[in-house]
């Protein structure tokens, strides 16, 4: 039986954030792989090898629950985890235009408006889901979530601006292009969280088999692996076309040793990616009735820890300090939004049960 706790929750949708956000600096490990190699070799263990692994450890009967699975969610989750594979190529070519900062917060804060509104609008309940006991706090909590977003997105241009103008800026930077990627990445990473939701009957069928709080993990591979065959497909074929698929190999002088080693970084890499799934499907159950506020709460996190990870990497260091000071206030007000909708959420839910 699971017990509601969107307190629990909230901490556990951190703990996911803080492993999403540091899930590509494995790629900076990596010695003479382009980033095709490096994306390809990660995809194996984030959206194959690790949610079949985390599956079959956490849900009971996980591979007759995947068999037995009712045929029109599973293409539907598949095909619309394959539309979220064009999503995350589009967000690791926005990273080399526009930096991970900017890409990270406008990509993220798309894809968490439209990953919250998407599944109320298609499953329906839109207006219902703020009216019930606690949804007027944890709406003024989602609102103030976007507004720290907006406001770190403002630090993440005046960084841009700063480092252009200190010649320190990345070379290639291109806001156009990069926009345009950034967008695209921010729409379709919010249909992976509608492809979970139209593989919640699967996660159900989990549950009846005694998962529990790990229901989740029977639906995410349906929905990761859809991701893998649209980046398989497309890396394998642009691998071909540069010749970079021998990257895989002891060529070039390039020892074995090194391509272990890389090998090791990717699949950290995807472990990480994973494991930003695993915390959410946790965290995801204990928000009880408030469940619709995850995708938004975690994708919040995700961008809060980005930036924390940025300043420790010492991305910063160079910018002006009124960059700094806005910097602050869009973690300070994404800090409160996460305690606001996680007060709203505990509220709620115990009215809510009061009441039965």
């Amino acid at each position: 039986m699971i017990t509601p706790n969107p307190i629990v929750g909230t901490g556990l949708h951190a703990i996911g954030g803080i492993s999403a956000a540091s899930c590509y600096l494995p790629n900076t490990q990596t010695k003479k792989w382009s980033w095709g190699t490096f994306w390809l070799a990660q995809a194996l263990f984030a959206w194959v090898i690790m949610p079949l692994v985390v599956g079959w450890l956490t849900v009971p009967g996980f591979f007759q629950i995947l068999t037995d699975a009712p045929a029109k969610p599973f293409w539907i989750a598949f095909l619309l985890g394959g539309a979220y594979g064009f999503g995350s190529m589009s967000f690791g070519k926005a990273i080399n235009h526009i930096g991970y900062s900017l890409t990270y917060t406008l990509a993220i804060g798309i894809s968490a408006v439209l990953g919250t509104i998407f599944p109320l609008m298609i499953f329906g309940g839109l207006g219902d889901f703020f009216t019930k006991p606690g949804g007027d706090i944890v709406l003024t909590g989602m609102i103030l979530s976007m507004l720290g977003v907006i406001v770190c997105g403002w630090a993440g241009f005046k960084k841009e601006k700063d480092l252009n103008a200190t010649k320190i800026g990345k070379a290639g930077f291109n806001m156009a292009v990069g926009l345009l990627l950034t967008i695209v990445a921010g729409v379709l990473s919010g249909v992976f969280n509608l492809s979970l939701e139209y593989g919640q009957p699967i996660a159900d069928m989990a549950a009846q088999n005694g998962a529990d709080n790990f229901e989740g993990n029977a639906k995410m591979v349906i929905s990761t692996s859809g991701c893998f065959v649209v980046n398989f497909i497309w890396f394998v074929v642009v691998g071909f076309r540069k010749g970079t698929l021998k990257e895989f190999l002891p060529q070039n002088g390039l020892p074995g040793i090194i391509i272990f080693r890389n090998w090791l970084w990717s699949a950290l890499a995807g472990t990480l990616w994973t494991m930003q799934f695993f915390f959410y499907g946790l965290g995801h159950v204990k928000m009880g009735n408030f469940q619709f506020a995850s995708w938004v709460l975690h994708m919040s996190m995700l961008i809060f820890f980005s930036y924390i990870v940025g300043v420790l990497l010492k991305e910063w260091k160079s910018v002006k300090p009124k960059t700094y000071i806005v910097l602050i206030i869009g973690l300070l007000t994404l800090i409160a939004s996460f305690c606001i909708t996680s007060y709203g959420s505990y509220i709620g839910e115990q009215l809510i049960n009061n009441s039965h």
